[in-house]
C-alpha cells in the first residue's frame, strides 16, 4: 500500500537536495514523479533549489485555496505522467492541514506514494500548521540532521535580519530578501541568542 511519508529536518539539514535525488533515482528507473511546492515559498519561483544549486522544475505550484489532490490529478494526466508513482512535495510547512488530508487521500486513495519535505517548526519553535498535520497522518516520519556553529545537532531555526536574531514576527517570512536569513542552532545555542536579545521564547 502506497504510504505518506514526513521527512522533516532544521535548516540546512538538505530537504530540497533529498527531493531532487530522489526524483532522480525514480527517472532513473523509469518512474514517473510529480513535483509540488506551496506558492508562498518565492525562493527559486517555479523551481526546487538545494542550496548546492541542484535544481528541479516544479509540476505544481499551489496556493492555499488549491485542492491539491485534484490539482495532482489534472497535472499528471494533462502531462501524460500516468502511471504516477510518487508525488514529491517540498516546503510542506506551508501547505493547510486540508491540503495534507488531500495527500493522505493521494497515497490511500489513489495508491501514489506521497514524500513531504520541509520543517517542524517555525524561528520562535512553534510547529506549522502543515506539520503538524503531518505527524498526525504521516505513515513514516524521519529526521534530516543538520550542524549547529558548535558542532551538536541543531534543531531550530533562528531568524536574523540585517545580521541580527529576531524572535518576533510573522510566521512565514521566506529568505529570498536580502536582509532575512535563517541559521540552524542546536538548543543551548538557541538559548544565548534569545538571552542576548533580550527575549524569551523558550523558558
Amino acid at each position: 500500500m502506497s504510504k505518506l511519508h514526513f521527512k522533516y529536518g532544521a535548516m540546512n539539514s538538505g530537504k530540497s537536495d533529498t527531493l531532487i535525488k530522489t526524483a532522480f533515482n525514480y527517472a532513473e528507473r523509469g518512474l514517473a514523479t510529480l513535483t509540488v511546492k506551496p506558492a508562498i515559498d518565492t525562493k527559486g519561483e517555479d523551481w526546487v533549489v538545494a542550496r548546492g544549486g541542484a535544481r528541479r522544475r516544479v509540476d505544481v505550484l499551489c496556493s492555499p485555496a488549491d485542492d491539491l489532490r485534484a490539482r495532482i490529478t489534472r497535472t499528471a494526466d494533462a502531462e501524460g505522467l500516468r502511471p504516477l508513482h510518487c508525488v514529491l512535495v517540498d516546503e510542506c510547512q506551508f501547505l493547510t492541514p486540508a491540503q495534507i488530508d488531500q495527500l493522505f487521500l493521494v497515497a490511500k486513495a489513489d495508491g501514489i506514494s506521497v514524500i513531504c519535505y520541509g520543517l517542524r517548526t517555525d524561528f520562535t519553535t512553534r510547529e506549522f500548521p502543515g506539520s503538524r498535520r503531518l505527524f498526525e497522518l504521516a505513515d513514516n516520519f524521519e529526521k534530516l540532521p543538520t550542524m549547529c556553529r558548535c558542532g551538536s545537532q541543531a534543531e531550530f531555526n533562528c531568524r536574523t535580519v540585517d545580521g541580527r536574531p529576531v524572535f518576533a514576527g510573522d510566521q512565514v517570512e521566506i529568505e529570498d530578501r536580502a536582509e532575512v536569513r535563517y541559521e540552524s542552532l542546536c538548543g543551548a545555542c538557541f538559548m544565548e541568542e534569545q538571552e542576548r536579545a533580550g527575549v524569551r521564547v523558550i523558558g
